[in-house]
Formats: structure tokens, sequence, C-alpha cells
């Protein structure tokens, strides 16, 4: 964003609207050990997040021909999608709950959720058991995200905040590098169920320590103004509107490209001519480049803001996935899946941070629930669409086409974005032109 509050100081909204910083005794304004330990907790969780992601893709391919549930590449592409239909639900509701119930018990109930229903997907006898609990475990994986995010940004002074919200990210695709990497020899030695035991070590070891090292920053009900409104109405009214509809398409179309790659890239390089062990490190190359991308952003965001970097990260990403559509030799089909990854994971990392930038805290959690949330549509759409492009016979190309388009739609939204944000500076320097905007830094 174009604003970074001070953690001492009011904070001031890009549009000019004053609100007060959350100033109680469990504010962190320095980055302690406490927090730091905190911090990694979250990040362990959020690498459960993607390996969730990635884990129903290394699996298609053996659902599909072993295990007699009678699927096509649509019905896949459909199972695929309850997932995201569940981190749809969760990051809506869990963002808003965080802002209320508190941050610390939102992601450990979530993180209990996700895990038990991952678990038990190792054990479905049928296509509509497993699907069912791929659902309830979307509900707990996408109230995670936002609800991490938002105890990050207060556990973490004001200036480092964008830095760490992406960095945190960072955990998705080395969550998806897990799973693909634990595929190539675990899914032919064991089966597909194995992959989804692997959620246990969430439940048995990340999960307690959340309990011991996350703390609860949310202040308490008696020392919010009366005045600040919490809830969705509070983001789709005046000052916020305008802003919060462009964050959640942007947020729409860049998870349509991600999680579509994510769920449908195995799929695709094998119908391409390639056997799983190549297909899979194909995805490998995918979420090592979203891990480059998560600090490669981390630090361009910081330097160059996060909206800019953004337009550029998501611009990379439409230009390499639209080189795949040409057939490259295999070297260069690698390069250009690392550029995938680097520019649609980076991008959703750097919109995360401006929205946590963005927003005052007692609306944080719910402004980046609703981001997530509404964005999660195009994580649900992505793989019922890749499914439908391949079941109508348009072949490998046509997905890579969608993902392309979407990135490209992100960079278009988020240059609307930075644009809206120069008009309201304006408009604030002309209104208070003898003032000095409390905390300005570059977005």
């Amino acid at each position: 964003m174009n604003h970074t509050p001070s953690a001492a100081a009011p904070e001031r909204t890009q549009q000019g609207v004053h609100h007060s910083a959350d100033t109680s005794p469990k504010s962190y304004p320095r980055f302690s050990k406490r927090s730091a330990g905190a911090v990694l907790v979250c990040w362990l969780l959020v690498v459960f997040d993607g390996y969730d992601l990635i884990v129903y893709g290394t699996v298609q391919s053996s659902l599909i021909v072993d295990t007699g549930w009678g699927l096509t590449k649509a019905t896949a592409g459909t199972l695929g999608s309850m997932a995201f239909l569940g981190m749809m639900i969760g990051a809506i509701f869990a963002g808003r709950m965080s802002d209320s119930w508190g941050r610390r018990r939102t992601i450990i109930s979530c993180a209990a959720l996700f895990s038990i229903f991952t678990i038990l997907c190792a054990f479905a006898p049928n296509a509509a058991v497993f699907g069912g609990l791929r659902l309830l475990a979307g509900i707990g994986l996408g109230g995670l995200v936002p609800s991490a995010n938002a105890l990050v940004a207060e556990l973490v002074p004001a200036k480092w905040r964008s830095t760490i919200a992406t960095l945190m990210m960072s955990g998705v695709p080395i969550g998806g590098s897990v799973a693909a990497l634990a595929g190539i020899p675990l899914i032919p030695a064991f089966g597909w169920p194995v992959m989804f035991l692997v959620a246990a070590v969430a439940l048995l070891v990340v999960v307690p320590l959340g309990m011991r090292f996350l703390p609860e920053t949310l202040p308490p009900a008696k020392t919010t103004k009366q005045t600040e409104s919490v809830g969705f109405r509070s983001l789709l009214r005046a000052p916020y509107l305008g802003m919060s509809l462009l964050f959640a398409i942007s947020t729409l179309v860049t998870l349509f490209a991600w999680y579509g790659l994510g769920t449908w890239l195995p799929n695709l390089m094998q119908l391409a001519g390639y056997n799983l062990g190549s297909a899979l490190t194909f995805a490998l190359a995918l979420n090592l480049g979203a891990v480059v991308g998560s600090v490669a952003t981390a630090w361009a965001g910081t330097r160059f803001g996060p909206i800019p970097t953004a337009i550029a990260a998501a611009a990379v990403a439409a230009v390499a996935l639209g080189v795949l559509v040409a057939g490259p030799p295999v070297g260069l089909v690698y390069v250009m899946l690392v550029l995938a990854g680097v520019g649609t994971h980076g991008t959703q990392c750097l919109i995360i941070a401006a929205v946590a930038s963005h927003y005052p805290a007692h609306l944080r959690g719910t402004a980046l629930g609703w981001a997530l949330g509404v964005g999660r549509i195009g994580a649900v759409a992505a793989p019922q669409a890749g499914g439908l492009l391949l079941a109508a016979g348009l072949g490998v190309n046509s997905n890579f086409l969608a993902f392309a388009g979407a990135a490209a739609v992100a960079a278009i939204l988020l240059g609307a974005i930075s644009a809206k944000i120069k008009t309201a500076k304006i408009k604030t320097a002309n209104i208070n032109s003898n003032t000095t905007p409390v905390g300005a830094s570059n977005v």
C-alpha cells in the first residue's frame, strides 16, 4: 500500500480517513523473540495450506485411474473445487470471526479443523465422501490465512509489515514443493491415501505449538471506539467500497491462475506426454518459483511498494504462461513455470500485504477475509474450468491461455488500484495542504 501506519501514531488511510492505532497493552510494537516465535508458527501452518493446495494435484491422476470411483476429467475438476469452495466459506467468516472472537482461537480452531478432515480424506470410500471431507478441510484452510495474516500484522512493527506478510506467504509454495517432492516416491510405493496422512504432523505438532506460542492480540471490546464499526458493512461503504471491490476481484483472478496451475499442472504435463515423475517435477518448478517469488517480491515490495511490484509480477506471470502455449523446449518450459510461480504467487502475497496495510486494525481481519473469501471464487472456478476445457477437447493450451488471461486481468485491476490510490493522495493533499500525512511511504 501507499500508506504504512506508524505503530505509535494515529493511522490514516489512503482516502484520508483517520482511525486510531491499536494502543492496547496487547500490542507488540517491537519485533520480540516471542513475536518471532508466533510468526514462525503461523508460517508453519501456512506451509500446510500450501501442501493442501498441491496435494490434490499430485493424486488427481491416481484418483481417476486407481480408485474405481468413475471419475472423469470434468468430475475430477469438480472434486478439486470442493476444497476451494470450503476455503471461500472459511476465509469470509473466519476473518470476521478473528476480529470479534480473537486471532489465536480462530487460528488454532481452523488448523485443527483442516488437519482432522484432511487426514480423514485418506479413508474416503467414494468420491462423494472424499469431496465432502475436502470441503470441510477447506473451511479450516480458508479461515487460517486471513486470521494468521491479521495476527502477524499486529505482531511486527508497521515498517516491516509488508515484508513479513509477503515472506510468511512463502509457506504456501514451500508446502506445495513438499507435496510434489513427497508424491514422487510415496504415491508409487504406498498409493494416494498416504499423501493426506501427512496432515497428522500439523495436528500433532504444529497445533500444540500454536497453543503454546500464539498470543492474543485483539484489543478488548471496551478499548475500541464506538465510532469504529466492525464488519463487512464497513468495507462496503465509503471510504472503503471501491478499494474493497478492487482488492477482492484482483485476488479472484490471481487465485484463478495460481490455484488452477496448482490443481491441473501435473495432469496437464502428463497429457502433454510426460510421465508422472516428470509431471511432478514441473509442479515442483512452479512452486520453487513461487518460493523465490515470495523472497524477491518481499524485497521489491518494500523498495518499490506492494502495488507497483504486484503489477509487474502479474505481467510476468501472464507472459510466461503465454510462452508455454507455443510449446517451447523442455528447458524453457521449466524456466517459464518458475516465472509463472514467481508471478502468480508473488502477486497474491503482495495483495495480502497491501490489504493488511490499507485497513485499520479493527477491520484488518475482516478485510483480509473479504478479499481472500471473494478471491476463493477464482480458486473454486479454476479446477472446474480446467476440467471443462479439457473435456471440451480444447487441449492443454486452453488451460495455459485461461490462466495467462487471468494474470493479465490482475495486472490491469492492480493498475486501477494504483490509480485510485494516487487520486486519493492528491485529494487528501489538496484538502490538508497545510498538514503532513502521518507515516507516508512508497506504494
